[in-house]
């Protein structure tokens, strides 16, 4: 049966392809934080410096960021099926590549790989979900999946050392491969077979918008330590991004997608999402540092930041759940912005004294980011045309990603300038613009 000829799945098919989704979610978030865990032990081994070592994160995610949207175009054209397992595919065999790595070059050019078929899988998981559930359980769906990724977020540096302590680094690229392969044999069989679209795939543009967001990213994440080569960049990804606008305005489908953009409801939420995910970048990059310099030890640094994921995986798919009600979304999420503001506020003028206040603002960051992401995201996807769902998944991919590279940036900016706390002010100030494009969308 197909999941566009009818209003989702039918209940036991339905609840198989939720286990396929969650199952590739997780895979992606455990190999990109178990990796981070095992990047010091990798750079020992393969005699490399920190700088370099930190490509092998970097050739990722510059390959997710840059071909997030035309992964998505792809499945719209080829099937959201087929390019969803054949990314999840890609990704398990680059895994498995980069453990057999050779050489650092060798494992930069697998990490590559990895990650076109890592896009493919993210940049379709909300266009599988809308397919998959009817309109009535989308918000329940999208939050059961954020839910996932809090979860594993918290999981993956402990399963990450329990892989060092009993294998050697390249074990980390591999000890989720079972999960992968399960995913992908569950999901061929199961997941929603969309109608494929009659209109052919623009290499041109999809050649435009991964010069355009990769080397924004790049720009980026080179701005502060390396300015000179920074700034090339950038005007080379403001450059690629003009023509690519130019390209596709007027276009009826275009793969950037312009039609969805000019759906007020879809653009606010859209800058919303990229805000607020700048805002919880910022602060999961800069806490560990404030709560190490406050002389906390490594396990109550631990103890300190777990109530964070935990409370925005029990919240988000009962926002979730609020929301199918017919709720207003609105408001939930300017409320998560103001909240979320608030404890970024509060971590900039924390005292090392207060242990516990400091896991009370981590608490209050997690319900307020747990108020925003399931509401934001499903009014991403039920505001775009159902057929649109592959542009409108790959659109919120993108946002996030680019969201957190913005994070990440004024994180490193904050270290810079003055210390941790103003990277926590500069995350209360991105909260409090993904609270107002909230507020506007009322």
């Amino acid at each position: 049966m197909s999941g566009a000829a009818t209003d989702g799945l039918p209940p036991g098919r339905r609840a198989l392809a939720a286990v396929a989704i969650a199952a590739a979610i997780a895979v992606t978030v455990l190999d990109a934080a178990m990796i981070n865990i095992a990047l010091p032990e990798a750079a020992r081994a393969l005699r490399l410096r920190p700088a370099e070592s930190v490509w092998v994160v970097n050739a990722y995610q510059i390959a997710v960021v840059g071909l997030l949207i035309p992964m998505a175009a792809l499945g719209e054209i080829a099937g959201f099926r087929r390019v969803w397992a054949g990314g999840l595919l890609v990704f398990s065999a680059c895994a498995a590549l980069c453990a057999l790595a050779p050489a650092f070059e060798w494992l930069l050019l697998a990490r590559v790989a990895q990650g076109a078929g890592g896009a493919a899988v993210m940049a379709l998981t909300a266009g599988l979900v809308r397919h998959t559930y009817p309109q009535a359980m989308l918000g329940r769906a999208i939050g059961t999946n954020a839910m996932t990724v809090a979860a594993c977020s918290a999981l993956a540096p402990s399963l990450g050392a329990a892989v060092l302590t009993v294998a050697p680094w390249p074990a980390v690229f591999v000890a989720h491969l079972p999960v992968g392969l399960a995913a992908l044999l569950l999901g061929w069989r199961v997941l929603p077979r969309v109608p494929r679209q009659a209109r052919a795939f623009d290499g041109a543009a999809a050649a435009l918008n991964v010069l355009a967001f990769g080397a924004l990213f790049l720009g980026l994440d080179l701005l502060l330590h390396a300015p000179l080569p920074a700034l090339p960049c950038l005007a080379l990804a403001a450059l690629a991004l003009w023509a690519l606008v130019r390209r596709e305005l007027g276009r009826p489908v275009p793969m950037l997608p312009l039609d969805l953009l000019r759906l007020r409801e879809v653009r606010l939420a859209v800058c919303a999402s990229a805000c607020m995910f700048g805002a919880h970048m910022a602060c999961v990059i800069a806490l560990p540092f404030h709560l190490h310099a406050a002389g906390m030890p490594v396990w109550q640094v631990g103890l300190v930041m777990t109530p964070y994921p935990i409370v925005l995986g029990v919240l988000a798919p009962l926002a979730g759940r609020w929301a199918d009600r017919g709720g207003a979304s609105a408001w939930p999420c300017a409320l998560g912005g103001v909240l979320l503001a608030l404890a970024m506020a509060g971590l900039a003028l924390w005292r090392p004294e207060g242990p516990l206040a400091a896991g009370a603002l981590l608490a209050l960051a997690g319900l307020g980011f747990g108020c925003f992401q399931s509401p934001n995201n499903r009014t991403m996807l039920a505001s775009a045309p159902r057929a649109r769902a592959g542009g409108a998944g790959g659109m919120q991919a993108t946002a996030r990603v680019l969201g957190q590279s913005l994070g990440a940036t004024l994180a490193a900016a904050g270290f810079t300038l003055a210390g941790p706390w103003l990277a926590f002010a500069a995350a209360a100030g991105l909260a409090l613009g993904g609270a107002l494009f909230s507020a506007l969308r009322r």
